[in-house]
Parts: C-alpha cells; structure tokens; sequence
C-alpha cells in the first residue's frame, strides 16, 4: 500500500509545486504507516531527484506526448491501481485540475480539493480546505476506501531537501480508447516565475495612469526578485497580459507577500489575493478598500513612493 503523487512537469521540468506534491505525500504517507510513490510523465529532469523529498519509487512515463487529461489521468491511475496505491495528491495547478475530477471517477475515490494544510488526523482522515475565496476554512473526513487530495500550489511550504535517491521503474502510458490529441500550437509565458508559484507578487492597478509607467513595477519586482501581477481592469485594456490578471476572475495567488501599487481592493480583486501571507498596500487614498485587508500600508504617490522603496532594497542587498 502507499500514497502515489502525480508530479507535474513543465517543458520536462520539476518545479516548486512538484517538490510540494512529493512532500505533502511522503508526510502523508509516513503518518500513515505506508510507502510515498510518484508518477511522473515526460520528465526530463532526473525522477530519482524527488527521493530528496520522500519519495521512494517513481513510475516514470517518457511517452506521454501532449498533454492529453485523459490519458495522463488514466496513466495515473493505472500505476495507482496496479501499485496498490490508497491515495492520490496532486497539485491544484491548471494542469492538475484537469486531471483531478477524472482520476478521482476512474480511481472509485473520493475527492477533496483547495487543501491548504497537513491532515489533522489519518485515521480518520481529516483534511482542511480553503472556502468561500479563502475568507474561511472547512474541515472534511474522508470516509472513502480511496481518496485523492488537491493541494493548493505555495499553499503548504516545502521542507528542505535531503540527500537521497528515489528508484525509478519505467512504465507506459495508457492511450487505449482515448482521441488522440494534436497540439498546434503552444503560447507561454517565457523567463518569469509563474503566479501561483511565486513566493513574492508585485501588482499594481489604474493607479500607474498609463502601460507606459509599468517600468516602476518591473524594477521593484526585480530588485524583489518577484513577480508581476495586475489588476483586472489593467489586463481588460490591454496594459498587460491576461496571464497577469489575479483575482477571482484571474489567477488565485497565496505568495508570501503581495505589495498592490495603485489598487483599490474591489471585493472580486481580494477574493483572488486574500490567502498571501503579508499584504503590503500603496495608494494615494487612505479610504481605499484595500487597506482594510492590508498587513501594512503606505498612503503615498506610487511615482514618488516605489522609486524610494526599490532603491533602498536594492542598498540593501548590496550592503547585505
């Protein structure tokens, strides 16, 4: 019996939220009593690296192609049932919400997902999940033989890395009975953290009063080495990319700070923001609903306030 996470890859390569899967399952697993197992599909990176995180067995399937939901669902849970796996975990990323609902149908299991913490208890399994835009939290028993967890991506910490070496057995993907698909053509974003991954988010609104001004976002972000994120107003005129938009029609980020240049904090924007861990707030209106939520707020001119406030971390870094 184990607990088998399914270990997204970009361009075959692990990132963060992948350590994080293999963490939350190896920590899972060790409380209950079982072995942490992994699939990986695609991966060009080595898979013995996750034994750095738990892991002791990785199922790696280089023939994959595409991303195809349903025949990575089925790869998935192929191994899982094959290996005797009692759980599932994977990422809440876009990728592994895709996959979620199908392995949770093929798998008999039963489903849990927005986790934003380690269970309370294993037997019975008690998991707690993000609700209501994450202004609350709801604690769920798994009465299901099987389960499979979606943890929310940065959401949970990755402990550090340990010298170790997972083994790695070689399987096939399962593409029988499903439509093939065929990628044309693939946009992404290239060089910048992604969002839901980023341990720092700059993000700035109308309040910069033209695309033209966004060099004072970029600077402060790069000095943080953080990234950038918008409004949605900012993205709906085309100042900047959809894929910066967070919010509730956007991305839904929880970094460990989020400094809002130029925001007012409309419902919608802090419902998509509200789970980072320290919110810094920049805003000529010291009534602006934002800093009702804020950790600490600056009421100042950001064309005045940000220049100052990169500059000094940068001093900082230097002197440090």
């Amino acid at each position: 019996m184990s607990i088998l996470a399914y270990i997204e890859t970009w361009e075959g390569k692990f990132k963060k939220t992948s350590f994080e899967a293999a963490a939350f399952a190896s920590k899972l697993a060790a409380e209950m009593g079982v072995e942490a197992h992994a699939v990986v599909l695609n991966a060009q990176d080595d898979p013995s690296v996750l034994g750095q995180y738990g892991i002791s067995k990785v199922f790696s399937a280089g023939d994959a192609g595409d991303f195809n939901n349903y025949v990575w669902s089925n790869t998935l849970v192929n191994v899982a049932k094959e290996s005797g796996a009692k759980g599932l975990i994977i990422s809440g990323t876009f990728g592994g919400k895709m996959i979620l609902p199908l392995a949770a149908v093929a798998f008999d299991a039963g489903l849990v997902t927005n986790i934003s913490d380690f269970p309370s208890s294993v037997s019975p399994l008690i998991v707690r999940r993000s609700a209501f835009s994450s202004k609350g939290f709801v604690d769920y028993e798994v009465k299901t033989e099987r389960f499979v967890l979606s943890i929310i991506p940065n959401g949970i910490g990755l402990p550090e890395a340990k010298e170790a070496a997972a083994e790695v057995q070689t399987v096939a993907a399962v593409k029988d009975g499903v439509a093939e698909v065929k990628v044309l053509d693939v946009d992404r974003v290239k060089g910048k953290i992604p969002l839901p991954e980023a341990e720092m988010v700059v993000s700035a609104g109308r309040g910069l009063k033209d695309a033209s001004n966004w060099n004072l976002i970029e600077d402060l972000a790069e000095a943080l080495g953080a990234s950038t994120a918008c409004s949605k107003p900012v993205s709906d005129m085309g100042w900047r990319p959809h894929s910066e938009h967070v919010g509730q029609t956007g991305i839904a980020i929880n970094p460990n700070l989020y400094i809002a240049i130029g925001i007012s904090g409309a419902i919608q924007h802090l419902a998509g923001v509200s789970a980072s861990k320290k919110i810094v707030v920049i805003n000529t209106d010291n009534e602006a609903p934002f800093f009702k939520a804020a950790d600490y707020g600056i009421v100042g001119d950001a064309f005045e306030v940000v220049p100052k406030l990169t500059e000094a971390i940068r001093k900082f870094k230097a002197d440090n």
